[in-house]
């Protein structure tokens, strides 16, 4: 059986979740990491799993693996029927780019507002830097939207991928900070695409932001 190990509060634990049910793949759950558990990341059990100290971390059958998008990969292609995450070159690469840009560009204009308007952290209360991590985040919203009325679907064209379901998290993250949101239209329709699918209304649309 699937272990999947991480606070189920977590954005990266939920992308695993969400994947597992699209892949009807059976799992257990262990929150590591939850301030209501007795699972800290600092331990030499979880360190020998994962030397970063985060979640999520899957072990499949003595398989241990970290990283949220590498774990998606790894999972949509050991299971199902490649529908996920296609392995005709240049349709992977497709979602490959989308996944890689919600990591690398979305992520990191979000988090500073989120930190600082969501989870009130210390360290995340200076108005100028949130001001500006904003007007990033909706700019990088803004070139999802104009994907979106492309494509008049999913994230890359008209089934659904493996690529939608870190996005779906990142706009149901939008969708759940108290700032002002641009109208985007095809953002907005698509949240109500995903919200049609099962494991987003468990694991995505589910009440934690």
């Amino acid at each position: 059986m699937l272990r999947v190990l991480g606070r189920a509060s977590s954005i990266n634990v939920r992308k695993v979740y969400w994947l597992c049910h699209e892949l009807d793949t059976p799992f257990v759950p262990e929150p590591w990491g939850d301030a209501t558990s007795t699972l800290p990341l600092d331990t030499p059990a979880f360190v020998a799993m994962n030397p970063n100290r985060m979640v999520p971390v899957i072990d499949d059958g003595g398989f241990v693996m970290w990283e949220s998008n590498s774990i998606l990969r790894y999972l949509a292609a050991t299971r199902g029927d490649n529908a996920l995450y296609p392995t005709a070159p240049r349709e992977r690469a497709r979602a490959d780019q989308w996944i890689d840009w919600q990591a690398a560009d979305l992520n990191p204009a979000w988090r500073y507002p989120f930190m600082s308007l969501v989870r009130q952290a210390p360290g995340y209360d200076n108005p100028a830097t949130r001001d500006a991590s904003i007007k990033r985040w909706c700019e990088l919203m803004t070139v999802l939207d104009q994907q979106l009325q492309t494509t008049q679907a999913f994230v890359c064209g008209d089934t659904f991928t493996l690529a939608d379901i870190p996005i779906g998290l990142s706009v149901h993250r939008w969708f759940s900070t108290p700032i002002d949101h641009p109208p985007l239209a095809a953002v907005t329709a698509y949240y109500e695409r995903l919200s049609q699918r099962e494991g987003f209304r468990l694991y995505g649309r589910n009440g934690a932001p």
